[in-house]
């Protein structure tokens, strides 16, 4: 056993691991396959296997999120660039990632689409969303490079086409790492300072990356939230970027953009004359109008002859007055009717009307009450005697009850 190499576990582990490392090959490879198991690690560190349809390796990237413009994603056929090692605690191998790129499409591309699909869910892209530009802005905000030729094609339109335009200009860059931010600045400048009625962001064209500071997430969003209307104007016709679809309007060229900002100012003048000629028009047709109705006013009755329409009136005044006295008295007359046989009514119920007839009634001298039995009076009581005409007082002497007939 003297003459045997014997590792511990640990150690052929750390042995083998220095073969691997020590290969040239090994230390600089690049390896296809598709991406499965993807774990995007709180820490930013990226965990996953590389297959195809006979093997698997696992792969590991640290701070892979922050190096990548795009996110991997299960089932992307990739080619990743690192170097093989081995991890020695549990004994197996992997690939150690510095770069991944997508197999046949561009990482960039990637990126664009992905972000993309996520700012179109938020609704940043909705056409409802979307701001009115100004017909006639007196004061154009522009984001671009002071130094491109964006900048000079965008001030010769404007002043081409409505020269009366105050252009205020937000210098920035237009590609590289610190673009986007600069970009954003502009937006929140004038959305601050409220100077200005419509805003242009933009650059001349150029390749995917130098077009590239306008597919930031935050400038998207500082676009989506300005409360001045922007134009997007970035690169060449063919060329969309994020920037284009957040913004409320988006033109294929700086110098569109600057067409669309603001109006022609012979267009104007045309449209104000042709506003002038209908006006003319309504306002001549109305004179016209007007005055036929004169005419016929000065040819009428009214005009010639006003007592006519007095007396016409007085006429009327008249049967309307001849109308109501008949109505009055046929009222009054009917009341009257009404009243003599009502009272004829209230006559006949008079108990007193039957005095007029011989009767006469008999009261007590002492209260008045009116006397209806023997039993109701004492002999030598006072009492008084209504007639039809008068009374008379008297004293009882006899008092005697009328036999009943048998």
């Amino acid at each position: 056993m003297a003459d045997k190499n014997i590792f511990t576990v640990a150690g052929l582990n750390e042995y083998i691991k220095n073969l691997i490392e020590d290969n040239r090959i090994l230390g600089n490879i690049y390896v296809k396959g598709e991406i499965s198991n993807f774990t995007n690690h709180k820490t930013g560190h990226f965990y996953f296997t590389v297959k195809d349809d006979k093997s698997v390796l696992k792969a590991v990237m640290f701070g892979g999120s922050a190096k990548l413009k795009f996110m991997p994603e299960n089932g992307m056929k990739v080619i990743i660039h690192g170097r093989i090692s081995l991890f020695v605690r549990d004994g197996q191998y992997q690939i150690y990632c510095d770069d991944i790129e997508p197999d046949g499409v561009g990482s960039l591309y990637i990126a664009f689409e992905q972000l993309k699909a996520k700012l179109e869910s938020e609704g940043l892209f909705d056409i409802k969303n979307k701001k009115p530009i100004p017909k006639v802005p007196l004061t154009i905000g522009i984001i671009t490079s002071p130094t491109g030729a964006a900048i000079r094609d965008m001030i010769n339109v404007i002043t081409r086409r409505f020269a009366m335009a105050k252009i205020i200009l937000f210098p920035t860059l237009v590609q590289g790492a610190n673009a986007p931010q600069q970009l954003a600045a502009g937006i929140k400048y004038f959305n601050a300072t409220k100077e200005v009625d419509v805003i242009i962001i933009g650059r001349g064209g150029g390749s995917i990356e130098e077009l590239w500071g306008f597919n930031d997430e935050n400038l998207a969003r500082v676009v989506f939230a300005s409360k001045i209307p922007v134009i997007s104007a970035v690169g060449h016709e063919t060329d969309f970027t994020i920037c284009d679809f957040a913004a409320d309007l988006r033109a294929p060229t700086p110098s569109a953009a600057a067409e669309l900002a603001v109006p022609d100012i012979f267009e104007l003048k045309k449209q104000l004359m042709n506003v002038e000629k209908k006006m003319e028009i309504l306002f001549s047709g109305k004179i016209n109008y007007y005055r036929e109705r004169i005419k016929n006013y000065e040819s009428s009755n009214i005009l010639k002859n006003p007592m006519n329409i007095i007396d016409d009136k007085r006429m009327n005044i008249l049967h309307i007055e001849k109308n109501l006295t008949s109505q009055i008295q046929l009222i009054l007359s009917e009341k009257k009717s009404q009243f003599v046989m009502r009272s004829s009514k209230l006559e006949v119920l008079n108990p007193l009307s039957v005095l007029t007839r011989g009767y006469s009634v008999v009261y007590k001298d002492s209260d008045k009450k009116i006397i209806k039995k023997l039993d109701d009076i004492d002999i030598d009581s006072e009492i008084s005697v209504k007639l039809s005409d008068g009374f008379v007082d008297a004293q009882v002497k006899n008092k005697r009850k009328i036999k009943s007939k048998a």
